[in-house]
């Protein structure tokens, strides 16, 4: 896995009263959902459109819809194993907890997922993000008829959107070196 340890950070992190009013909210509503603002958005603070836009994208992915977000946090945790970024299976290994997935599935997703407490779909859902971690082409027709036997349209793009989402992420922390946020003691063993 790759440590932001000892790393020093290219772009430096605006604080609260650092940044622009909307991304002030933003920092806001971060703070009361997670309980801490990520390292991340106070990065992508220096350019508020893209914290803004990244923001929402976000909010629409990783909520509750067509699949339940603990498990969309459980692709994104798991992306992020396979990516080798320790900032990011920081991140939604938080979230995902924060949503409800136990720890059993937090250690599964980040080894053998086969073997973790997860259903049949959930199990398949891994193995198209792992897939499409390979290569969108490892995603063929017979795979893609497995998914379709147990997955809606609705629940097939969120699955394929947040594990696509989450080969970016990786990259943009891991280019930036943005540091791995600090989870205070309160929140890291607090359920939302």
């Amino acid at each position: 896995m790759r440590s932001d340890k000892g790393d020093k950070a290219r772009i430096p992190l605006l604080e609260r009263d650092q940044v622009a009013p909307e991304v002030a909210a933003v920092y806001d509503a971060l703070l009361k959902q997670r309980g801490v603002v990520p390292n991340m958005f106070k990065t992508l603070a220096h350019t508020p459109p893209v914290a803004l836009g990244f923001a929402a994208f976000l909010k629409g992915l990783l909520g509750d819809s067509a699949l339940p977000g603990w498990y969309k946090e459980l692709v994104a945790t798991r992306i992020s194993v396979l990516a080798r970024s320790e900032y990011a299976v920081s991140a939604h290994s938080l979230s995902a907890r924060q949503k409800g997935a136990s720890e059993a599935q937090l250690a599964a997703v980040k080894g053998d997922f086969e073997h973790g407490p997860f259903s049949e779909a959930e199990k398949l859902g891994l193995r198209c993000a792992e897939r499409l971690h390979r290569s969108p082409d490892d995603i063929d027709d017979a795979f893609f008829a497995q998914l379709k036997s147990v997955y809606s349209d609705s629940q097939i793009v969120e699955l394929v959107a947040t594990a696509a989402a989450f080969e970016l992420f990786p990259r943009l922390l891991g280019a930036l070196r943005v540091a791995t946020t600090p989870i205070p003691e309160a929140v890291a063993g607090k359920k939302a």
